[in-house]
């Protein structure tokens, strides 16, 4: 049970309460110069009511929505109630405290059930079972009660659906971080180890090749400490697209040894958060690819602003591939996916032997 859901079973909890201490005024003549105390039979009542809600419903928040036996206790609560409005009609306001309780004591549909017999009790209560008009009045009163909790019950599966797509939403978002940071990140470690085995018995060009490693490994993990602080990329901390975007690809040929420049035509403008996270990323997934795959001699990242849109180019002049192939890799569908939870598109071109040109296009409106 969440948060809210908890705060909505105490709230019908103390309506309950409320309406049974209402009952209790009004049965005393307060507000009307007439006092007068209940008598002990009426206040037997109403406590073997309260003492019954509290100790089998309210204390047992495990039991609601079960059958058996929340039928029972709903069958006698109701029981109480008829005998309670039989004995003084000002407790006739005790019938808004009841209501909700079938909804949230039996399961669907036993609880549309419930409500149809709790209002035939305060039909039974009032004394109307006797008037022939009365079972026009018990289906139009009972259609009303069913149609309410129809409409509660929609409402709740929707907040249910909401919440559920809301949580896949999350897990393929944490998908892609996971695939943008540490795969990538662990990508170029082993990529650095593979070349320092290579390289030996050089021990110059080993030790060079380590040191990247563990770079790559520092860079890393303090990628992955950031995530799980705000899972927004490390190089927008404290910089915009345009210094991220340096910082990465200088990085990337550090590490790769190829060369990769970085271009913003334009003029830059400040992008929400979410935009510029997904330029990083786009540009990170080009690169990543550029290193795995393409055995590219050189890179090129355009970061352009436009009126109505900013677009980001990576072109690499390595071996190309198709990208209608199946299984082109996790990459570019995360970033299709990424880049369509900000209003943009991705496209790829590219062809065997002719590189490969990726396309990130966000609208700035």
């Amino acid at each position: 049970m969440n948060v809210w859901e908890a705060r909505w079973l105490r709230a019908f909890h103390l309506l309950y309460y409320a309406c049974l201490a209402l009952g209790l005024i009004l049965s005393s003549g307060e507000g009307t110069g007439e006092s007068r105390v209940p008598g002990p039979l009426t206040l037997g009542i109403v406590a073997i009511m309260a003492g019954w809600h509290g100790f089998f419903v309210a204390r047992r928040p495990r039991l609601l929505g079960r059958l058996n036996p929340m039928a029972f206790h709903l069958a006698v609560v109701c029981a109480l109630y008829i005998a309670l409005v039989s004995l003084d009609r000002s407790f006739d306001v005790v019938v808004f405290g009841l209501m909700p309780q079938p909804y949230l004591m039996l399961p669907s549909p036993w609880s549309y059930v419930g409500a149809v017999a709790t209002v035939l009790s305060t039909f039974a209560a009032r004394g109307y079972l006797d008037d022939p008009g009365a079972l026009w009045r018990l289906v139009g009163s009972s259609g009303l009660v069913v149609a309410i909790g129809l409409f509660v019950d929609y409402v709740s599966r929707q907040s249910a659906q909401n919440r559920t797509v809301g949580v896949l939403e999350e897990r393929a978002r944490l998908a892609r971080e996971i695939h943008d940071t540490l795969a990538q990140g662990l990508s170029g470690i082993i990529t650095q180890l593979e070349a320092a085995e290579q390289a030996m018995p050089d021990v110059g060009a080993v030790r060079r090749r380590i040191a990247l490693a563990k770079e790559l490994a520092r860079d890393n993990l303090r990628e992955a400490r950031r995530s799980v602080d705000a899972l927004r990329p490390g190089p927008l901390a404290g910089a915009g697209p345009e210094a991220a975007l340096a910082e990465v690809a200088a990085r990337w040929s550090r590490t790769s040894g190829v060369a990769a420049t970085v271009s913003v035509e334009g003029t830059p403008r400040p992008l929400p958060g979410e935009v510029q996270t997904t330029l990083l990323r786009a540009a990170q997934e080009g690169l990543s690819n550029a290193a795995r795959h393409a055995r590219a001699g050189r890179v090129a990242i355009t970061l352009t602003y436009m009126d109505d849109e900013v677009t980001l180019d990576v072109f690499d002049d390595g071996v190309g591939f198709d990208p209608d192939a199946p299984g082109a890799g996790y990459g570019l569908a995360a970033m299709r996916e990424r880049a369509g939870g900000v209003g943009g598109t991705l496209t790829v071109e590219s062809a065997p032997g002719e590189g490969t040109a990726l396309c990130l296009r966000i609208p700035s409106n």
